[in-house]
């Protein structure tokens, strides 16, 4: 182990000779930096247990007005648009800001919160075209009404088809 103890301490001394205190510091800054832009790139199971309703849901079911989550849904579905329940097909971009539902699962009994946000860019799809008003409130309330282009705050804005993604369960 002699040796080894050698090594180390040439190593060091040579650190110490070539490196000041503030570089040191630096390189670990830019490390913790580096790794703050590394960690939320990291897989993250943020809707855990929302999402399986999906993979036992037929094209059939994704693509007709009655499928339990598309409760408070109005314009074409994504699923029928080259997209699928809850991402924008390509070339259109989701609006940042949506209307939300809550929607009964009958499977498992429970209520959801789901999130309807508009895929915008593309003229309108003209497929599957749904309008459900459940719990719908009159057009005055703006941020409760469905029959808004929710596409106005993209820099095109014309709207396409709607996802529908499941936020939480909702509390009673």
């Amino acid at each position: 182990m002699h040796w080894l103890d050698k090594l180390g301490e040439n190593v060091a001394r040579k650190v110490a000779h070539t490196a000041s205190r503030r570089s040191v510091l630096c390189s670990i800054g830019k490390i913790m930096v580096g790794s703050a832009f590394v960690m939320p790139v990291l897989p993250i199971a943020r809707a855990a247990g929302t999402s399986s309703d999906l993979e036992s849901a037929s094209d059939e079911d994704l693509s007709s007005c009655d499928y339990w989550r598309y409760c408070a849904v109005d314009g074409f579905l994504c699923s029928c648009c080259g997209g699928s329940a809850t991402t924008c097909p390509p070339g259109t971009t989701p609006s940042p800001i949506s209307w939300v539902g809550t929607c009964h699962n009958p499977k498992d009994g429970k209520n959801y919160l789901v999130s309807y946000h508009d895929c915008c860019g593309k003229t309108a799809c003209g497929r599957c075209l749904c309008s459900s008003q459940t719990r719908e409130r009159p057009g005055y309330e703006f941020f409760l009404h469905n029959d808004v282009n929710w596409c106005m705050a993209n820099d095109n804005s014309t709207f396409h088809c709607t996802t529908s993604v499941i936020i939480s369960l909702a509390k009673d």
